[in-house]
């Protein structure tokens, strides 16, 4: 199978620059232009002032005989009314300490240590920043990678981290990729689908991660750390670094920030599995906010199914009273799409709904 590989023609937002962390070293007046985020939504930068507390489950109970059930149940309201929650008790809070102790030591790095990783032109991999909305770049840094298929990881990436670095981060990555597919057992039991259905769309699918680091900013109300969207995933499971909030998700139309347990995982729910679960789920939009005073780093884990295999609503959920809402696309052909476009809000899954003239041909076809 060969694997997406991206074109410069479409990647254009992709680009290494300076390193924020190397320029807030210098005194600044004020934002650099090209950091100020421009909205079409006045309120996009406010939200409330009271951190929510998102809903928490004990992994230890999912997976118990004599509590799974009831906790399905609950995971499965709750997925259909958050698409967010924490997973705490998962056993790998001795790894994520390590982690992200050598996540801290990367950052400290000097700046021609760092950019031996710097995002090459015409690809999306590695260490940068990127352009946003409108040209805009993030408050941060980031540095993201493909780590799963194994075949699929970029020679100058993964095998040239610190090596302590690089076996932590190996270990986090074997823990992260069971805790995943371990929920997606329970999401598929929670939406009735097969469960060989799930497994043959994720087991050793595509995976990614991406720390993140968001300096101090003088002006934080002018900058977001990552710009409002949905992630184009399955899942996502998310561990603050350091333990400062930033993290926002938009419910019921209201930003809200969210106070992390200490040492949870936070799991979101992306764009893949809204349209696997044909609207069942709901894709939670989210956004970084930064602060005057602290710094913060995050590490973000991305499971998505295996590139070979077309994604579309299970067809296990679909019949005359609940036919497709979304189209059906190559994982390829859907990667390829969306590191094409700028990351905006829920877009890319917009694109992914059938019209209403397109339902109406599917019901016809169905029919016949």
């Amino acid at each position: 199978m060969a694997y997406p590989q991206p074109s410069a023609a479409g990647f254009e937002n992709f680009h290494s620059v300076l390193s924020l962390q190397e320029l807030i070293k210098k005194p600044m007046v004020e934002i650099p232009p090209r950091y100020v985020f421009r909205s079409d939504d006045e309120e996009t930068l406010n939200c409330h002032s009271f951190s929510t507390i998102i809903p928490t489950f004990d992994f230890k109970l999912l997976l118990s005989k004599e509590t799974s059930d009831l906790e399905i149940e609950k995971l499965h309201s709750i997925c259909k009314e958050w698409g967010i929650f924490q997973l705490v008790n998962h056993g790998v809070s001795s790894i994520m300490a390590k982690l992200n102790h050598e996540i801290e030591e990367f950052y400290k790095l000097p700046l021609e240590e760092k950019m031996k990783y710097k995002i090459r032109p015409g690809e999306f991999e590695g260490y940068g920043t990127i352009s946003r909305m409108k040209g805009t770049l993030d408050w941060g840094d980031r540095f993201y990678m493909i780590t799963n298929p194994i075949t699929r990881r970029k020679p100058h990436l993964f095998p040239e981290l610190p090596s302590s670095l690089r076996d932590s981060l190996e270990s986090y990555l074997s823990e992260m990729q069971k805790i995943a597919m371990k929920l997606l057992e329970f999401l598929a039991q929670a939406l009735n689908i097969d469960k060989k259905e799930m497994e043959e769309l994720f087991d050793n699918g595509m995976q990614s991660m991406r720390m993140s680091y968001y300096p101090p900013c003088p002006q934080p109300e002018l900058v977001v750390g990552i710009t409002p969207h949905s992630d184009a995933t399955g899942i996502t499971i998310l561990s603050q670094v350091n333990e400062v909030d930033g993290f926002q998700i938009k419910k019921d139309g209201v930003w809200m920030p969210v106070s992390f347990v200490p040492y949870a995982l936070v799991v979101n729910l992306g764009d893949i599995l809204q349209i696997l679960s044909n609207g069942v789920y709901q894709s939670i939009e989210h956004r970084v906010t930064v602060n005057s005073e602290k710094e913060r780093m995050s590490i973000a884990f991305f499971c998505n199914p295996k590139f070979e295999v077309e994604i579309g609503p299970a067809p296990s959920l679909i019949n005359s009273q609940n036919p497709p809402q979304y189209r059906r696309i190559g994982m390829e052909d859907y990667v390829k799409g969306y590191f094409s476009q700028k990351l905006n809000r829920k877009s890319y899954l917009e694109k992914m709904k059938l019209q209403h003239e397109e339902l109406v041909l599917e019901d016809k076809l169905d029919s016949n």
